[in-house]
């Protein structure tokens, strides 16, 4: 997203205004849980309702199929969501206990690498060697600067799996639930449609913000994310339609 920029020449006050609170830093949030759980939600329901749809013209087929899918879905994706984010901190810590192993048994390998690892970075001569001092000094540094520099890890809290569990699991729900609206107001006919636009919309809308908030053409990540989501959709529309029951629509 186009920010301000700091007039050149800016005083000092100006540039911490600029730092602080025109272009500040964002902490990390939950946006990916809540786009990873109310996208995955609403795309798979979508499939799921519009072959039932396309199979049968019951309502109540429709919305029992789809309340199933949601809470399904819901459950699953939180559960993925859980079980994920203590295997990432489990593969982190292990990690990191292998390289606490390789600073007692191999700390001339260890300390070789911090010294490739900076001169890519341009360091030489002895600035080179004091900034090889000063992270082999402390074990706890020189673990960490390997975990980030040479394996590219970054710490996974075990306490955070929860709370990912929950916002993705709730998303899911609100995501699924997007797509069944119609189907309560239209008949099945006119719901399809209505459904489709709806999941649409409300997917462009979800990809237009990730690209604000983050990095990207809000307007073309809309779009991606529609088109991505309502192809994928449409797979259980064709199967619906593929497989339909007598009577259906």
């Amino acid at each position: 997203m186009p920010v301000q920029s700091a007039a050149p020449g800016a005083t000092h006050d100006e540039q911490v205004t600029y730092h602080t609170r025109i272009d500040p830093h964002r902490r990390a949030s939950g946006l990916s849980d809540v786009i990873l759980g109310g996208q995955d939600g609403l795309v798979n329901v979508l499939g799921v309702i519009l072959g039932v749809a396309a199979a049968t013209s019951d309502p109540r087929i429709v919305l029992v199929a789809g309340l199933a899918a949601t809470f399904a879905e819901s459950v699953s994706m939180g559960a993925v969501a859980y079980t994920s984010t203590l295997a990432e901190a489990d593969f982190y810590e292990s990690e990191r206990s292998r390289e606490y192993r390789h600073l007692l048994e191999v700390p001339a390998v260890e300390r070789r690498e911090i010294r490739e690892i900076y001169t890519l970075k341009g360091f030489e001569g002895q600035l080179l060697e004091h900034i090889v001092d000063t992270i082999t000094a402390n074990p706890d540094v020189w673990v960490a600067v390997m975990m980030a520099e040479e394996h590219g890890l970054a710490h996974v809290d075990r306490r955070q799996a929860l709370k990912s569990a929950l916002i993705v699991g709730v998303s899911a729900i609100v995501g699924s639930l997007l797509p069944l609206l119609p189907f309560l107001l239209f008949p099945v006919a006119v719901g399809i449609p209505v459904s489709i636009g709806l999941s649409a919309l409300v997917l462009f809308i979800v990809g237009a913000y990730k690209a604000r908030v983050t990095i990207g053409r809000p307007g073309r990540s809309g779009l991606e994310m529609a088109a991505i989501g309502t192809v994928s959709a449409l797979v259980g529309y064709a199967v619906g339609l593929v497989l339909r029951v007598p009577g259906g629509p």
